[in-house]
């Protein structure tokens, strides 16, 4: 009865401090040491990006250099269907705000431990991955996917990364109407607004609201004479203000100056009186 319940607790999940399960890695089924991977589901309040669900996105550490987006799919694809896998060398928000481009064209990547976003098909398949136990660790290469290593995998690399001409002129075209395409969006949107904003017969501008309902500026001549009016008229009374600020101070100054000078009169005055004094009791 002993033994059955430490086999069971050796089957339960291992958790440290910070909430991360740790997963067990071995590079071959032969291999004697391990690898831990630590795990979490992914709970950021900033993150607001729909490539990282906040319910099916698991957050891992320590991602070996061996391991690339590849292996990390068919690892993690035990506790359920992988939709995708991203790999970076520091944790952050997604950028996925500009146009996705080849790999050709990225610079290279760093070589050393990662952290990795997995996003699974179901959120239960996070919780799997939590709970499996680092007592039955996951082999990266078997005799089905091998992964190369040392000079092998130098040479690979070596490899991929020439390019057939057909096949990069492929890449440069496809960018470049992805390109034109967003060019011509951008064309077509600018076009309506100055439409929306522009004057009617009447002399009156449609004013449109922008992002969270605040007003657009209209941009008419009118609308640019009315502006420019009240910032002349605002300089204007600042300046008068400033006016009016040093005559007052120059009035005090001036007033400060005739008090001294009657002290000094009235010393003078004093002391004339004092030397005139005739009367001398001794």
């Amino acid at each position: 009865m002993a033994a059955s319940e430490k086999q069971h607790a050796s089957n339960q999940a291992c958790v440290i401090p910070g909430g991360y399960a740790v997963l067990s890695l071995k590079f071959c089924s032969s291999s004697v040491a391990q690898h831990k991977l630590y795990v979490k589901e992914h709970k950021v309040r900033d993150e607001k990006s729909s490539h990282r669900p906040l319910d099916r996105t698991l957050f891992v550490l320590n991602v070996p250099p061996y391991c690339s987006e590849v292996v990390i799919k068919r690892l993690f694809s035990q506790f359920g269907n992988v939709n995708s896998v991203e790999l970076r060398d520091q944790p952050g928000t997604s950028q996925q705000h500009g146009p996705k481009l080849s790999n050709i064209f990225r610079p290279a990547e760093k070589h050393g431990f990662k952290v990795g976003y997995i996003v699974f098909g179901n959120c239960s398949s996070v919780k799997a991955a939590k709970s499996h136990s680092p007592n039955e660790p996951m082999v990266v290469s078997t005799e089905e996917h091998p992964v190369k290593t040392g000079v092998q995998k130098w040479i690979q690399q070596y490899k991929d990364s020439f390019i057939q001409p057909d096949q990069l002129d492929k890449i440069v075209d496809s960018f470049m109407e992805d390109y034109d395409k967003r060019k011509e969006e951008e064309a077509e949107q600018q076009r309506k607004k100055e439409e929306q904003q522009q004057e009617d017969e009447e002399g009156w501008v449609k004013v449109t609201k922008g992002h969270k309902g605040v007003k657009a500026r209209p941009h008419s001549e009118n609308a640019n004479r009315h502006t420019l009016a009240k910032e002349i008229k605002k300089k204007k009374r600042k300046e008068l203000m400033n006016f009016y600020t040093w005559q007052h101070r120059n009035t005090q100054k001036e007033h400060i100056a005739e008090l001294r000078k009657k002290f000094e009169e009235d010393k003078q005055r004093i002391a004339l009186l004092r030397a005139q004094r005739k009367f001398k009791p001794y």
